[in-house]
């Protein structure tokens, strides 16, 4: 699981996963597996939440109040339990296709830009600041 997974799951919970077959018997056998597709773009969800509900969500969090989430990567990150160094900062500018990432200030604001605007299209809209 990426870090940006991880900060999703934090926001929204984990999604439940299928639940297996009854019995094993049931399964049928295995085929050869095809060749794998391509990863699709994100779709936005069709049941967006609100803006209200989105903040909400985080503000909800333990401790979302000692924190500046709504501008900080570092606090968005240190506030979802993950460790905000810039190994972690990297490998998450990296999962978001941002390249040649060194950990400037102009970089950490695009890195949070791109974390709410891909948290909106996993499931809720990020309003003004929060988005862009």
């Amino acid at each position: 699981m990426g870090i940006f997974s991880s900060i999703k799951n934090a926001v929204f919970g984990k999604k439940k996963e299928a639940a297996p077959p009854a019995s094993p018997a049931a399964r049928p056998a295995p085929a050869a597996a095809p060749a794998p597709a391509p990863a699709p773009a994100p779709a936005p969800v069709d049941n967006a939440i609100s803006e209200a509900e989105m903040a909400a969500r985080i503000a909800a969090l333990p401790d979302a109040d000692k924190y500046n989430w709504k501008t900080s990567i570092v606090d968005l990150m240190k506030l979802v339990d993950i460790d905000p160094s810039y190994a972690n900062r990297k490998e998450l500018a990296g999962e978001l296709g941002m390249t040649d990432y060194e950990g400037t200030a102009e970089q950490n604001i695009a890195l949070h830009h791109a974390v709410m605007n891909l948290l909106a299209l996993e499931g809720g809209k990020v309003e003004g600041i929060l988005k862009d």
